[in-house]
């Protein structure tokens, strides 16, 4: 039977061109390059450090590899060293450099608030090319698993269980040994040995988490410290990070985020403060976010802000239910300028002029004397002696305008999901990006996920507006960049040579000339960062 026949091995050459001619011009690491070109990596605050004598690599060289890296779902420092050596794309972005993987590791694991700057600037980039409305965003979390197993996560009630365990154990081993000999008694004293071993780990871990004081319920994960425990849905629980995003409704991209390992009651303001810096909108931004952000004092910070937020209602819990649900508190009308409550019954709850203290609020207390001969207060409330309650927070207001803004605002909610799980969906499920990739703090968790931002970004641009229009523009503005390099340059060195009496004078004017064209320079200056 004939198949098929390759050509000889020792008869194929590959490299029978130059590099360039094997990447073609509409390849992404054309863009990844004059992208980063285009950065001023050290204003960024890049560092790579030097070892053992040798000169550093240039960040801008590892910052391609990362980008390509992450856009080609390579995330290891190992994988990335062994494509500098096989992948022609990588050859082509660094210039056939073979950095190993403890180089590439370090250089993620030492710039993480400048691949933050990074990021931004594709926010900036993507402002330029007028593909954020600035208008309505949408904020929302998602859990990634960290390098730390379920096992090496320790709170006080686990320590507990597995400090009494070894009591329980040494007990017992102590009574054997007692009656033991021989081989069995030396086996049973090596288990005593690895018991105490383990009591001393445990009790360690017990003293670090009595002098935290800054949770009700401390965590300690030894293998990343700053990871938690936490409920991913439902009733399954990984440790993790929590990062909050911002997404922009015009062409669903990313405008900010953050690695966090809290909940989300308290993030919203803070999203919402960071979103407004970033975005500087002419008009009043509309937020839209899930119920697990309904928290008053969120909803206070936000209208200081001038953001009008849509949040989810929570449903009411079973201890706030009346036996019938008629008679639930949202059914008590609240008169403002009276400060009273009128129930369903129109009888008028009134409070006694003192705040009480809840766990991160104060709140007001209304009732009513007409309880105890109210035909419905069965159906009201089950409390046998003072009556129905009602509790009001300093923040009630600011719920309630919310609920009103829900009420209102149509099929402006429903966009909520649309907006913000798209790119959650694309990198969790589509790339794989589930779990943190780096260990040892939060700080290089962020690192981590601020290539995934960068990448999501830019793969967005490619996608909306295509290779060629990017690179145009890249090419554009760094050409932009080396004018604005020379005429700084030519400020700063410009001589004046005239003639009298038939002798040359060169005159150096470095001051006085920079004084004079301030003005032209401010202008280029004020065009180059008008252009991000």
């Amino acid at each position: 039977m004939e198949y098929i026949q390759g050509t000889p091995r020792e008869q194929v050459t590959l490299f029978a061109t130059c590099l360039d001619d094997m990447v073609t011009d509409d390849n992404t690491v054309r863009v990844i390059d004059l992208f980063v070109e285009a950065l001023d990596l050290k204003d960024m605050g890049f560092k790579v450090a030097s070892y053992n004598g040798r000169p550093s690599y240039n960040p801008s060289d590892l910052l391609k590899l990362y980008i390509y890296g992450y856009m080609n779902r390579m995330r290891s420092s190992r994988v990335l060293e062994k494509e500098c050596h096989r992948n022609i794309e990588v050859m082509w972005l660094l210039k056939t450099l073979k950095p190993d993987h403890n180089t590439i590791a370090r250089f993620r694991k030492d710039n993480p608030k400048a691949i933050k700057k990074v990021f931004r600037h594709s926010v900036e980039l993507a402002k330029n090319f007028n593909l954020i409305g600035g208008i309505l965003i949408a904020g929302d979390s998602t859990k990634l698993r960290a390098q730390n197993s379920k096992k090496n996560n320790y709170n006080k009630k686990k320590i507990k269980r597995h400090l009494e365990y070894i009591d329980n154990k040494l007990k017992e081993h102590n009574a054997e040994l007692a009656k033991a000999d021989g081989d069995k008694a030396e086996e049973l004293q090596e288990q005593i040995d690895k018991h105490k071993r383990h009591q001393k780990k445990y009790k360690a871990i017990q003293d670090e988490l009595e002098k935290d004081k800054t949770t009700e319920n401390p965590q300690l994960s030894t293998s990343d410290p700053d990871s938690r425990h936490q409920i991913v849905r439902g009733t399954i629980t990984e440790v993790c990070y929590t990062v909050q995003t911002t997404v922009d409704e015009k062409h669903k991209l990313f405008i900010d985020y953050k690695i966090t390992n809290q909940n989300d009651k308290k993030a919203m303001g803070n999203m919402l403060q960071r979103a407004k810096t970033i975005l500087r909108p002419k008009q009043p931004l509309t937020a839209l976010y899930d119920k697990g952000y309904h928290t008053g004092s969120e909803f206070c910070t936000a209208e200081q802000l001038n953001i009008k937020t849509l949040v989810a209602i929570p449903g009411v819990g079973r201890s706030s239910q009346a036996p019938n649900p008629d008679y639930n508190v949202e059914h008590f009308q609240y008169n403002k300028d009276t400060d009273t409550y009128t129930c369903p019954e129109q009888q008028t709850l009134t409070r006694n002029g003192n705040w009480y203290k809840g766990r991160n609020y104060k709140f007001k207390q209304y009732k009513t004397k007409a309880c105890k001969g109210c035909p419905m207060r069965e159906q009201c409330t089950t409390a046998k002696v003072n009556g129905k309650i009602v509790q009001r927070s300093e923040y009630a207001q600011y719920v309630e305008n919310n609920a009103k803004r829900v009420a209102e605002s149509g099929q402006v909610y429903k966009k909520r999901q649309a907006l913000v799980e798209h790119p959650f969906g694309t990198i969790k499920r589509q790339w794989g990006f589930d779990y943190i990739m780096t260990k040892k703090g939060i700080k290089q968790a962020s690192a981590d996920f601020g290539f995934i931002a960068l990448v999501y970004n830019l793969k967005r641009l490619i996608n909306i507006l295509g290779i060629q229009m990017l690179l145009k523009e890249f090419n554009s503005l760094i050409n932009r960049l080396l004018h604005l390099i020379l005429s700084l340059q030519r400020a700063l060195t410009h001589e004046i040579t005239y003639s009298k009496d038939n002798i040359k004078v060169t005159l150096k004017t470095q001051k006085s000339y920079f004084a004079k064209q301030k003005t032209a320079f401010c202008l280029y200056i004020v065009s180059f960062l008008m252009y991000f």
